[in-house]
This record gives C-alpha cells, sequence and structure tokens, in this order.
C-alpha cells in the first residue's frame, strides 16, 4: 500500500512537472494579450507595434493592431493608411480599394501614399481634405 501511494505521489510530482511549462505559456499568452490591449489605448503605440510585427512578418498581427486602433480612434488618419497597406500586402486588394475611398476624405503625405503604393502598386491617389 505504501509503495502503491509513493507511486501515486510521484506520478502527481511529474504531472505537475510538466503542466506546469504549459501553465507558465499561457500566463505568457495572456500578459501579451494584455500588453497588445494596453498598447491600443495609444494611438502611436499601437502605429508603432504594428509597424514591428510587419518588419517581423507577422501581417496578420499587425493588421489586427491596427483595426484595434481604428476601432478605438477612428480619427487617426495614419492608421487608416497604413491598414490599406496591410491589406494591399495580404492580397485583399477589394478590401484595400474600399479603404481607399475612405482616404478621399483625409489628408496622405507623400512617405504614407509611398508606402500604400509600395504595397499596392499603382493606384490613384485620393485628393484629400483641402
Amino acid at each position: 500500500m505504501l509503495h502503491r501511494l509513493s507511486v501515486l505521489i510521484l506520478a502527481a510530482l511529474a504531472a505537475s512537472t510538466l503542466a506546469a511549462p504549459a501553465y507558465a505559456q499561457r500566463h505568457d499568452d495572456f500578459a501579451e494579450l494584455d500588453r497588445l490591449a494596453d498598447t491600443g489605448l495609444n494611438p502611436q503605440a499601437s502605429l508603432s507595434l504594428a509597424r514591428d510585427q510587419m518588419q517581423d512578418g507577422d501581417l496578420s498581427g499587425a493588421v489586427a493592431t491596427v483595426e484595434r486602433l481604428l476601432v478605438a480612434h477612428p480619427e487617426v488618419d495614419d492608421a487608416i493608411v497604413l491598414h490599406v497597406a496591410l491589406l494591399c500586402r495580404l492580397d485583399d486588394r477589394n478590401g484595400a480599394y474600399v479603404e481607399l475611398t475612405e482616404l478621399n476624405a483625409i489628408r496622405i503625405g507623400d512617405e504614407a501614399w509611398s508606402e500604400v503604393t509600395k504595397a499596392c502598386g499603382p493606384v490613384a491617389r485620393p485628393r484629400g481634405r483641402p
């Protein structure tokens, strides 16, 4: 009986040791989600994070970051322009062209427009607001 109890205790310890990395990873994932959510409250931090994600090749993550930003701050013109470029890079040209109609209401800087044409190819530049 004592031997069986010892085996059960050892098995429980082994299982908890194996589960610890999974718990730690899940905890790290939640911490990362919290960080991403907090970043969405700050437009400049969100744009910076999206650009970092783009450089790391995480285009889906960058789109998600920009879309969270646009939900919280739809007035951030740079986010709309970056969203168009990201949609083109993800081969969602139809979505990008729909977004381009939104660009008629904002002024687009040369650098931002260069990013769009680099991703989308030659497209007519929206008029922008006066």
